[in-house]
């Protein structure tokens, strides 16, 4: 079996987020990066199951501009054999992404895609749910845990009512949760093998897909200050202030 884990670039998530001064997106330049923590647990999923001998090949692959070959080298020094960089230079929408990747499913014939959830930076959650539309795969989201059944998925995922286990049918997609795993720390040694292990460059225009945006983005603004606390000598006196100063009662 060959898995394809998609992996994004985003602002390290202890990094304070700047807006850009004309309002049109959120300040990058000179701003630490890091892989997206979701995609983090993704690739480690992906390493147990090739450890367990369910999975003979691990592809990482990425969108995104040429710097994106950071976290790509990061995944191959976590254990992953190949990764493919598709280069573009457009901010693309989860559409989009999700077309690039449904080419190169087919490309690779992949059996399994496990993708993070979501990334931290735009929060979509929308990738792997378009990802397995296109391709027309059973999916099973917010993955907590994974387990092989001959030619099946079981995944087991929270919901508000408990735990719920998912049987799909490979080939599948798969998104990962928070209480999946916790990814290895990788290692020098490993990081020094990663930049001899494969990582080929394609370009976006190059795979003849329609990736134009459908939405359109016309300013950016940071949330609103919140006003200060003030503490109230009794339950009237707050009673009072939310009634006619809130408004909320």
């Amino acid at each position: 079996m060959k898995i394809l884990v998609p992996i994004k670039r985003v602002i390290d998530a202890n990094v304070h987020i700047r807006v850009k001064s004309d309002n049109t997106g959120i300040e990058t330049t000179n701003v630490k990066m890091t892989m997206n923590p979701f995609c983090e647990i993704a690739v480690e999923e992906a390493i147990w199951i090739k450890e367990a001998g369910n999975a003979e090949e691990i592809i990482v692959v990425s969108v995104g501009s040429s710097q994106g070959q950071d976290i790509l080298r990061t995944a191959l020094a976590m254990g992953a054999d190949r990764a493919i960089l598709i280069e573009t230079d457009e901010d693309l929408q989860p559409l989009a992404v999700a077309k690039i990747l449904k080419a190169i499913v087919e490309k690779e014939n992949s059996n399994l895609v496990i993708l993070g959830k979501q990334a931290i930076d735009d929060d979509n959650n929308q990738t792997g749910q378009m990802l397995a539309a296109l391709l027309d795969w059973p999916q099973a989201t917010f993955a907590s845990k994974i387990e092989f059944a001959g030619d099946k998925l079981e995944v087991c995922r929270e919901i508000d009512g408990g735990l719920e286990t998912l049987s799909v049918k490979l080939p599948a997609i798969t998104t990962t949760d928070l209480r999946l795993n916790e990814p290895r720390y990788v290692k020098l040694s490993n990081i020094m093998k990663a930049k001899k292990k494969p990582l080929d460059i394609i370009k976006a225009d190059d795979l003849g897909l329609d990736i134009s945006p459908r939405l359109t983005v016309l300013k950016v603004e940071e949330p609103p200050k919140r006003a200060s606390w003030i503490k109230v000598a009794d339950a009237q006196e707050l009673m009072d202030k939310l009634k006619n100063e809130a408004k909320v009662i």
